[in-house]
């Protein structure tokens, strides 16, 4: 039987203009902070001294943006660095490297934690820019853009007017350096934009694609496992992959192997799709006067909430993260994202507003919260996560207890706070207690960053192993492990036990026969700082009744920190 190729002629690529602006990720974050007034490392933004500059949030009365200033930072993500700032590339500092790596390569470097809602919250404005300049704008990633070039180009006279339109419509939001790329699909059109030039437009003809395309390396067709194939094939660049047969191609790495050799030869068809603008779903809030209560700020807001849902639910959306904005009257912001396990209410959507109110500080003497000095001028919800209405139906015979407990506890956190009703959840950590977590209830238990980044497939020095203890002390217990002529058991440096466990007690009274016993499980913590370094050592130890424990072996001293039920 004759196999049928999935082999088709593809069609003409479509003229594309990518826009690219180089480390936006860096830039939205320092344009972030602008706004919240905050500084990184001595180097202050929004509305401070920048650089001997008075800067605002978006560098209003200097023609400076806060971003635009260059400092050695790094955007951190699972323990690497994500983005870093030119100046920080100067010092050596490159994506991928550990925080300690980049730090030794560079010891004035500012970090801070990575924020992807942040860089795309950033990014609208741009993109509002982009689209009152030539409307079908669709969104390769924050900081980068396709659009489609034939219509900008005949509007405003050619492909290179209607760059320097876009450039212009950027320059005036104070995003200073970004690129463009204009070439034969979105593939060939994003790497013109990225080539190193002097220029901040590239263009390259028509049917040019193959030509431009040659001499970069297939690294960038973002297929690192072909990528590694073919330079062990002796193919290093897009043009020495180009010049295979489409049939040899297929035979060999199969239709994800067609496809990257497309886009080597130049012949990207995917299309522009121009994203669709969402419908503005946001609840706001002003009040004139100001109010300084925060039951005549929630009563104000309480029809406003009850539209906010309504108008989700003719959408045939849920709402499951909305961000609150709260302004006061002397120009300060409070924001927060609250999250729910299931969807908001009017009612829960009040009483997040409540509960931001009822923060830490004052305003003019009153138990208002959120940091504010003054009044309240106006309260914005912004729905940040939304979902199908569908995927919320309750069952055929409704949610029953699960709704009545989750009615109960929201009852008594709306009366006595946010933080007093809370529910535990693992996070990262060593030791047994530092993995124990409290949440607020309602909001979503994730592990850290790093955490959920590290396979757990692989092991880490001091692992212990599976099945975790079932009851964890609050505060470690004195024990005492004993060899069988009464002497106290200890461990030296090179791992090595003083003697065999035969006796131990964990209430300091009773001595309990070892009947079994494993470990160490050894763990340095902090092992470059002579003042904080710790040593550990766990052990489980079985006693003859069948309980078994997890004892800590620490400076010397035994404890117990855990048992197994």
């Amino acid at each position: 039987m004759r196999r049928t190729s999935s082999l088709a002629s593809p069609s003409a690529p479509m003229r594309t203009m990518v826009l690219w602006c180089p480390d936006w990720p860096i830039t939205a974050a320092l344009r972030g902070l602008a706004v919240r007034g905050l500084a990184v490392g001595g180097l202050a933004v929004g509305g401070l001294a920048v650089g001997g500059l008075a800067a605002g949030t978006s560098g209003a009365g200097t023609g400076r943006d806060p971003a635009a200033v260059d400092v050695p930072l790094a955007l951190i993500e699972a323990g690497q660095v994500f983005a870093c700032s030119a100046s920080a590339r100067s010092e050596g500092v490159r994506r991928g490297h550990r925080v300690r790596e980049a730090q030794a390569r560079c010891p004035g470097l500012r970090v801070l934690d990575y924020d992807q809602a942040l860089d795309i919250r950033a990014f609208e404005p741009v993109l509002d820019a982009i689209e009152e300049t030539m409307p079908g704008a669709q969104v390769v990633r924050p900081g980068t853009c396709a659009v489609r070039a034939r219509g900008p180009a005949r509007y405003y006279g050619g492909e290179e007017e209607a760059a320097l339109w876009l450039l212009d419509a950027l320059d005036a939001l104070g995003i200073h350096g970004s690129r463009v790329g204009i070439a034969d699909g979105p593939f060939t059109a994003e790497h013109a934009a990225r080539t190193p030039q002097r220029q901040r437009i590239r263009i390259v003809p028509e049917g040019g694609s193959s030509e431009f395309l040659a001499g970069m390396p297939v690294g960038l067709l973002g297929e690192h496992a072909l990528a590694t194939l073919l330079r062990r094939l002796g193919i290093r660049t897009l043009g020495d992959f180009a010049q295979l047969q489409p049939q040899d191609v297929e035979a060999r790495f199969g239709d994800a192997g067609v496809r990257v050799h497309a886009l080597a030869r130049g012949l990207d068809s995917r299309p522009v799709v121009p994203r669709v603008v969402p419908e503005e779903l946001d609840s706001v809030v002003g009040f004139e006067p100001p109010l300084d209560r925060i039951d005549q700020v929630t009563f104000g807001f309480r029809a406003s909430a009850d539209r906010f849902i309504d108008q989700l639910v003719q959408a045939r959306l849920v709402c499951t993260s909305i961000r609150i904005e709260v302004d006061s009257e002397s120009g300060e912001l409070s924001e927060r994202t609250w999250l729910h396990p299931r969807s908001f209410t009017a009612a829960d959507v009040v009483d997040r507003v409540r509960w931001q109110l009822q923060g830490s500080g004052s305003i003019a003497g009153n138990p208002f919260g959120s940091g504010l000095s003054s009044a309240i001028t106006r309260v914005r919800v912004v729905p940040e996560s939304v979902d199908a209405i569908g995927n919320h139906e309750q069952g055929l015979w409704g949610t029953g207890h699960d709704e009545r407990i989750h009615h109960g506890l929201s009852r008594v956190q709306s009366m006595l706070g946010h933080g007093a009703v809370v529910t535990a959840a693992i996070g990262g950590g060593r030791t047994m207690l530092d993995r124990q977590n409290l949440v607020a209830w309602g909001d979503r238990t994730e592990l850290a960053r790093t955490e959920r980044a590290r396979p757990d497939a692989l092991p880490w020095p001091g692992q212990l192993p599976t099945p975790s203890p079932g009851t964890v002390f609050e505060a470690l217990r004195p024990a005492m492990v004993i060899d069988a002529a009464g002497v106290a058991i200890d461990l030296d440096l090179r791992g090595v036990l003083s003697g065999t466990p035969a006796r131990f007690s964990t209430d300091g009274r009773t001595l309990r026969p070892v009947a079994a016993w494993a470990g160490p499980w050894t763990n340095d913590e902090r092992w470059w700082d002579a003042d904080t370094f710790r040593r550990a050592s766990r052990f489980q130890v079985v006693d003859d009744a069948g309980a078994a424990w997890l004892l800590v072996l620490d400076s010397h001293l035994w404890w117990a920190e855990a048992r197994y039920d």
